[in-house]
């Protein structure tokens, strides 16, 4: 195999059909489909499927397309790299963020990127956390900010800041300013599904105190989260940043968590096993000036650094 039949492989796949990826790459379909009828004799399986819906990888395919990926970005660093070594750097870095990291972030790093580091371009692409984290060790993002460490192997995680979580009542509520968790064990309460990394750790903050909490209804969005609490129909916990709004606006109270709070890490991770090209470290840079600025200036409000002990 050489690196045009694999740039042609991940295209057929990408894209769903030999037709479409011969117009996409200027290929005659009948040349696609011999480079793929070589490959599988050369590897001995079958590695594409064919079907009405379309073509479709089978388990051997899945794993030669990712391990392509990884080859192909490989190489492409490094033509990048040589070509811009006196000039400067270029390429494309792909980042994946929570829509709650990506609303704060995004815009002040593309800002950055731009005015400092023009001839980099950036991908950013937002999802669920755990939607991102397969992204990672599939080779679709370089790296990414998640509210968690590295799950997978072949990642690793930096912690770039903690954020505090509160407890939300109703804007007309008689609400302390500081409650401890065990007292929440009679309120009705309004959280994201349990598989949403927030309610893992709430659910595991709130057991360590001895409590089963009352859980009225699951929803996993923030916004509407906030409007049923607004509404009166319970209590949560969200990151104090995600209701500042709210908080102007008089629609929602807040409590902190006595003791030592509630905090939730954010985290960048990054392909621990993959080449760092000189645009993606240049990038990894930029990110970690941007967040520590966002946290200077309280845009990523109610926030601490890292703890060094």
């Amino acid at each position: 195999m050489d690196i045009k039949q694999l740039r042609y492989f991940c295209a057929i796949i990408d894209h769903g059909s030999i037709t479409r990826a011969s117009q996409r790459l200027n290929v005659a379909q009948p040349a696609l489909s011999l480079h793929i009828k070589k490959m599988e004799e050369e590897l001995g399986v079958r590695l594409l499927d064919r079907g009405k819906f379309g073509i479709r990888p089978t388990e051997a395919g899945t794993l030669l397309a990712q391990r392509a990926r990884s080859l192909l970005d490989d190489f492409s660093r490094i033509e990048d790299d040589i070509r811009t070594l006196d000039r400067d750097p270029t390429g494309v870095v792909r980042i994946g963020l929570p829509g709650t990291i990506s609303s704060i972030v995004a815009l002040p790093l593309i800002e950055a990127s731009r005015q400092r580091y023009p001839r980099i371009k950036l991908n950013i692409a937002e999802a669920m956390s755990g939607f991102i984290s397969d992204w990672l060790t599939e080779g679709r993002v370089d790296l990414a900010i998640l509210y968690e460490t590295a799950r997978h192997g072949g990642t690793v995680s930096e912690l770039l800041l903690e954020e505090e979580l509160v407890v939300l009542w109703p804007g007309n509520a008689d609400c302390p300013s500081e409650l401890d968790l065990a007292e929440l064990g009679d309120i009705p309460m309004i959280f994201p599904s349990t598989a949403h990394g927030l309610r893992i750790q709430i659910d595991a903050a709130l057991d360590a105190c001895g409590i089963a909490p009352n859980v009225a209804m699951e929803i996993d969005s923030y916004a509407n989260i906030k409007r049923l609490v607004a509404a009166g129909f319970g209590a949560s916990i969200l990151p104090s940043h995600a209701i500042l709004e709210e908080l102007l606006t008089g629609s929602l109270a807040t409590s902190r968590i006595s003791g030592n709070g509630l905090w939730r890490g954010a985290h960048m991770v990054c392909p621990s096993d993959k080449s760092v090209s000189r645009a993606q470290e240049i990038i990894r840079n930029l990110l970690r000036e941007v967040v520590k600025d966002l946290m200077d200036r309280g845009v990523w409000a109610a926030t601490r650094a890292p703890r060094t002990d």
